[in-house]
């Protein structure tokens, strides 16, 4: 409660939920805002005190030049590399200047707070497709189309690197940049002889930046409107170009999670010091085909190979689901997890930093979740099976 009574005199529990305003700190009873009967958690709005950003064009703008950002999305999502792309056009930009965004594949993300102004989707293409000549295609009939000043895109050296350098070699009389690692209106910088030298020169045609180069939290937002027409004229160009293609695409082999790298997979089952049935951990781990990671008190305890350490001190993983048994979330730990999508924590201290992370936090004991889950899993796999036998 709010307030007790001890011996006549109202005591009020300093642990009250608690919010913060321009006024500073105030505290609240949920369901009681100012006394009233509001539910302050069903509230659409956001409070009064938050800060909204400012759109960054002006409603009356007129619109001469264009930056293109283009970046391949994963998982419906663009990742943080590719944000910062998106993030230096719009930084770039000027009043009159608007920031357009091609994203190959699904885009689930707010293109408005990408920094964008316009935003193409094209979502028949993206990672689940090998097809270069026709988003080559498209790319250059978009630079025809918009006429950019400048073209940036992550240099992560995968599908957007290699579509960067592929855009280089094929509009030759357009300046290319690799490896950008500063940049501003005045120019870029580039690292030589392995990170000894800063090269510096003026900003290129084309320029692929390495990852961290620019920060994408941006103090305002874009227009982010749809260019729906746009987005048929260039899959018009793209399946023209597919039509002579010299690749075959063979599709995608799924691999198991337990037979890749830890900073590869997409599925992960981590232990910590909160582990004690190390086989029965191993044995979860096998029934959902997930692979094994682990905290860095259970590796230097020799329940797991140091390989299987994730952390600031081991590796850095980016799965789409994270399941931690028993692990309490140091700083270094939480530094490894942090591209993770989906984080389920299973912890029996309620206050753990990780339980604060995590998506879904189970306040249990990891031992009796891992038996029930493993349980679970069995009880699904041999129903499926007989099905298939039926």
């Amino acid at each position: 409660m709010d307030m007790a009574t001890h011996g006549g005199i109202r005591r009020i529990d300093p642990r009250r939920p608690l919010t913060v305003n321009a006024d500073g700190l105030k505290r609240i009873v949920l369901g009681q805002v100012g006394g009233g009967n509001i539910d302050f958690l069903s509230l659409d709005h956001k409070p009064a005190h938050l800060p909204v950003k400012p759109v960054r064009l002006a409603a009356d703008a007129i619109i001469t030049h264009c930056l293109l950002a283009v970046a391949h999305s994963d998982r419906d999502s663009l990742d943080e590399h590719a944000r910062q792309a998106v993030a230096a056009a719009a930084l770039l930009a000027d009043g009159a200047t608007e920031v357009v965004l091609l994203v190959f594949g699904e885009l689930a993300d707010d293109a408005a707070a990408l920094g964008a102004d316009r935003c193409i989707v094209l979502p028949q293409y993206g990672s689940h497709l090998f097809a270069p000549e026709a988003e080559m295609a498209i790319l250059i009939a978009l630079l025809e189309e918009l006429r950019p000043a400048h073209v940036f895109m992550p240099d992560n050296d995968i599908a957007d690197s290699d579509l960067g350098r592929r855009l280089g070699a094929a509009t030759s009389a357009a300046s290319i940049a690799t490896n950008v690692v500063e940049i501003n209106q005045a120019g870029l910088a580039v690292y030589r002889q392995q990170g000894s030298l800063v090269a510096r020169r003026d900003l290129a045609k084309i320029i692929l930046l390495e990852a961290d180069a620019v920060d994408a939290r941006l103090p305002f937002l874009g227009r982010g409107q749809a260019a729906g027409q746009l987005s048929a004229a260039l899959n018009a160009a793209g399946s023209a170009a597919g039509v002579v293609s010299a690749y075959v695409d063979l599709g995608i082999k799924t691999m198991a999670a337990s037979q890749m790298e830890l900073d590869e997979a997409d599925f992960i089952v981590s232990a910590g010091n909160g582990v004690g049935d190390v086989a029965l951990f191993h044995s979860l781990a096998h029934a959902l085909d997930a692979a094994v990671g682990a905290s860095r008190v259970a590796v230097d305890d020799g329940k797991f190979k140091r390989d299987k350490q994730i952390g600031a001190t081991g590796k850095t993983v980016s799965a789409s689901a994270y399941l931690a048994f028993g692990i309490s979330g140091a700083v270094q730990h939480l530094q490894g997890i942090k591209d993770c999508r989906h984080v389920i924590a299973i912890n029996l201290d309620a206050s753990a930093p990780m339980i604060k992370r995590a998506d879904l936090s189970i306040i249990g004991d990891a031992q009796e979740l891992m038996s029930a889950l493993l349980e679970q899993v069995r009880e699904a796999q041999q129903a499926r099976q007989a099905e298939h036998t039926a």
